[in-house]
Formats: structure tokens, sequence, C-alpha cells
């Protein structure tokens, strides 16, 4: 069986975020008083009192930037919660933000749209997943929200994690 690994906002660019987001526009903190908002950087949900701040985050961006891709119409930006101040990441490996109807969004190594799947159950994470690596010209994978669009964390193969 092959592990998928979500990848959280590197803690580099988390800097650069919460100096100056991919908009230009300084990062606002504020105090979360009801919780539940998806922190891009640890990859779970924000917890009543934590400081959190809105930003805008141009993931396939990033990536290009990276690689050497180059995205084209493909490159967009969108909001992402992260904590205000630097925090631990991930506290495991666990494929996060599955309890709701997600999008499997394949990218090609010059960064175009190869498809997606809509995953409706927590246990059709692991099979979208495989079924998006295994076409060799994906090289890399973001889960987004149904609702919104907004991405949530990236998947790349296990080779280049």
């Amino acid at each position: 069986m092959t592990n998928h690994t979500a990848r959280p906002v590197p803690p580099a660019v988390l800097k650069e975020l919460r100096s100056a987001d991919d908009a230009g526009h300084p990062a606002v903190p504020r105090t979360d008083d009801e919780g539940g908002a998806p922190l891009r950087c640890c990859l779970r949900r924000s917890e009543p009192g934590e400081r959190i701040a809105l930003v805008s985050y141009a993931p396939l961006r990033r990536w290009a930037a990276e690689t050497g891709a180059d995205p084209g119409a493909y490159d967009e930006q969108g909001p992402v919660f992260i904590h205000a101040e630097e925090c631990a990441g991930p506290e495991d490996d666990r494929l996060p933000f599955t309890h709701a109807h997600r999008v499997v969004r394949r990218y090609s190594a010059d960064g175009r749209i190869l498809g997606g799947r809509r995953v409706e159950a927590e246990d059709g994470f692991g099979p979208a997943l495989a079924e998006a690596f295994a076409d060799p010209a994906v090289a890399l994978v973001h889960v987004r929200a149904v609702e919104y669009g907004c991405f949530l964390y990236e998947v790349r193969r296990d080779d280049t994690r």
C-alpha cells in the first residue's frame, strides 16, 4: 500500500505569508473565538482562543517556482487560515480534513490540471490518491474543499516528499 502524506504550507513560506501574503497584503492576526478554522500550517482545525490569520496563498505558483513549471492560467491564489505565530506543524502524517466531500485535483509537471475526482467518504481518499499517482503524468495533487474550492493541502509522489 502506498503512503500519501499531506504537505502543510512550508515553514519558510508561512514566515513570508505572516509578513505579506501572495496578494501583497499584510497578515491581520485575530483571535479565533469559535475555533474550527482549517489551519494549513499544522493541518488541523483551530481551537477557540487561538491567534490565526486569513491570508492569500498561491500554492501552484509556489510549487512552480520550486520546480520551474509555468502554470499559466492555472496560477491561482485563495484564502487560507494559518496560525498568526509559528507553530509546530502537523502532529502526525494522517490525511486531514477528510470528514467532508473534497476534490482531489491532479497537476502535470508543467503545472496544468489533468483532472480531478470528488471524494465523498473518508475511506475514498486513499484510492483517489492511488488512482491519481498511478498516472505517470501526475506530478502533484491538491486536496480542495468542494464548497468554496479552497486549497487544503498538497500531496506529491512518495519519492519527492
